[in-house]
């Protein structure tokens, strides 16, 4: 099936012009052929292109297609589950180096938007949200890890501070991460792909890889080229399919909902969310939500295992909206999509190789924006000879879900359940 338009959502509406990209045709060579042209894939693509490598991505359907065009918006530091669980997972010199690169993303995320001049809204500043006092605590403990790791942007907030930050009556406190922030995702990708092709990368699109070859210098086939290349990216994620079967046996798609208020006027924007912050909480199955650069709310949370797309996703996200902001009872929903992500069962990233020359990076487990972006950095040091970091991640112990592919889904929902009724008590 090929996609020759983006899903619709807000940020499909609100793109930026991007030039129309041929698919593959015929035979071509490159140093590196990257599979996927979502954050993971265009962030590698960037930095090898940046050290000099003859680099092609293949992008199914178009760039910023999957989870990239069309997620939360997020600077989101660290990763899904937080250092003291990669730190009970790996030897000290690996948590050491994992840690070190928890805070790494955002940053890289900056740095191209300045260098580059990408127009993405990018804003500063997000806040973590607790209902609880028992989240209150898990997050002071995640202020004390992360500054043993050099981070020291966090602030913590009373009922008090974050009323000042999020106009609601839901949360008893939170931590405000300078150093987080939000964008437009998709306009975000299209000015990372404008970026490397100004630097001579190829980018096809509606160019689905259909085998990639074992061999030294491996070969990726489409339906209508190849590619060979003496390096191969694999950076699909939850839109892979069953192209390296190893990697889909250990990790599961996932869709995440997401709705966009009609424009709210300035006023009613701003007494919502005063500082322009963007908010997720600290539930198991968490909400999250910030304002567009046209002050609509945007909304988004829930999970839906196995990456099913809900017939109404309106009447799922917009009761969760209105509980955090009733005030919002009569205003209109624009635009209801989802996306998918893929989940591993430890919620870390997945990082390795399939023999000397085929590399692969997924699973960001819902918290990919910047982690993706880090790992095209530590990608590309890798194929420069320089693996340490990317060894680390390497070292991550991942399992197949429970129940394999027939009861995976209903047994990771279960499990869900379990925790979101612990939050719901307050336990």
């Amino acid at each position: 099936m090929t996609h020759t338009a983006y899903p619709a959502s807000y940020y499909a509406a609100s793109a930026l012009p991007a030039p129309a990209r041929p698919a593959l045709e015929g035979e071509h060579e490159a140093d590196v052929c990257v599979v996927g042209a979502g954050y993971t894939g265009l962030s590698t693509a960037l930095f090898l292109a940046e050290a000099g490598f003859s680099v092609i991505v293949l992008e199914a359907a178009k760039v910023g297609f999957g989870a990239s065009g069309r997620n939360g918006g997020q600077i989101v530091n660290s990763y899904s589950r937080d250092l003291d669980v990669v730190e009970r997972n790996v030897g000290a010199r690996e948590a050491s180096l994992i840690g070190a690169m928890a805070f790494e993303g955002g940053r890289i995320i900056r740095e191209r938007v300045a260098r580059y001049g990408i127009a993405c809204d990018l804003k500063d500043g997000g806040v973590f949200a607790a209902f609880t006092a028992r989240q209150m605590r898990h997050l002071e403990s995640q202020r004390q890890l992360w500054r043993r790791y050099g981070y020291d942007r966090l602030e913590p907030l009373d009922r008090d501070g974050i009323r000042r930050v999020v106009a609601t009556e839901r949360y008893c406190g939170g931590m405000l991460d300078h150093g987080g922030g939000h964008i437009h995702p998709l306009n975000l990708a299209l000015g990372e792909a404008a970026a490397f092709e100004s630097l001579g990368g190829r980018i096809f699109e509606q160019s689905p890889a259909l085998s990639v070859s074992r061999e030294a210098s491996p070969r990726v086939k489409t339906p209508r080229g190849e590619v060979r290349a003496q390096f191969v990216v694999v950076a699909g994620n939850a839109y892979l399919g069953d192209l390296l079967p190893e990697l889909a046996a250990k990790s599961m798609p996932c869709g995440s909902q997401v709705i966009a208020t009609e424009p709210l006027g300035d006023a009613l924007a701003r007494s919502l969310l005063p500082q322009d912050y963007c908010v997720e909480d600290c539930n198991y199955l968490l909400d999250y939500y910030r304002l567009s650069a046209d002050k609509r709310l945007i909304y988004g949370g829930g999970v839906v295992y196995g990456a099913r797309d809900p017939q109404n996703i309106e009447a799922i996200i917009r009761p969760k909206m209105l509980k955090t902001f009733p005030q919002l009872a009569n205003v209109r929903i624009d635009y209801a999509w989802t996306g998918n992500f893929l989940l591993t069962l430890s919620r870390l990233p997945q990082v390795g190789r399939i023999g000397d020359s085929i590399y692969y990076s997924q699973g960001c487990s819902g918290h990919g924006v910047t982690y993706t972006h880090l790992a095209g950095q530590v990608i590309a040091e890798a194929l420069r000879g320089q693996a340490e970091r990317f060894d680390a991640f390497g070292s991550l112990p991942h399992y197949p879900f429970p129940g394999g592919r027939t009861l995976r889904v209903p047994l990771t929902a279960l499990g869900a359940f379990y925790y979101d009724l612990r939050d719901k008590l307050g336990v």
